[in-house]
């Protein structure tokens, strides 16, 4: 037993009953099964990521595409808006020139009126101032005896287009 002195082959019969009592006891298969169950843990997690990703990337196609509808309802609702705005601007020209020329044609028709009314005015001062001359002119000429002739002379003449 010479050999129990040498540390070397004590330490190395140690080790390989450490060894052995491992293996007994079964610690390389726990070992195995603990490295198994964390593999098959971190290919759960992979997989889990993997599905994240692929519904993320679902969510974030869906979302570009809801963008590009959007961005094209925009549009659409932008260019009717500028042909309702154009058609708005149209109506209110069209607006415009009725209400100028129904103005102008109240206008015009103010002025003829007050032309006529003007002609009238001249005209009914001018048959005043007539017969005023002529009233006068008359009673310088006319004889007391004339002016009850011509008074029952009207006087027949108012009677007979009167019946």
């Amino acid at each position: 037993m010479d050999f129990l002195n040498n540390t070397e082959i004590v330490v190395t019969i140690g080790f390989l009953i450490f060894i052995g009592i491992l293996i007994y006891v079964g610690v390389p298969g726990m070992v195995t099964k603990k490295l198994d169950e964390r593999a098959r843990r971190i290919k759960q997690e992979l997989d889990e990521v993997r599905a994240l990703r692929d519904e993320a990337q679902s969510l974030l196609a869906i979302y570009e595409r809801r963008q590009k509808e959007v961005s094209a309802q925009a549009e659409d609702i932008v260019a009717a808006a500028r042909v309702e705005a154009e058609k708005a601007a149209e109506t209110a020209k069209e607006e415009i020139r009725r209400s100028v020329a129904r103005r102008m044609q109240t206008a015009t028709e103010q002025i003829a009126a007050a032309e006529q009314a003007a002609i009238r005015q001249i005209k009914d001062r001018a048959v005043t101032v007539a017969v005023a001359a002529a009233g006068d002119v008359l009673r310088q000429r006319m004889q007391p005896g004339d002016a009850d002739k011509l008074v029952d002379s009207a006087i027949g003449e108012v009677g007979a287009k009167l019946h």
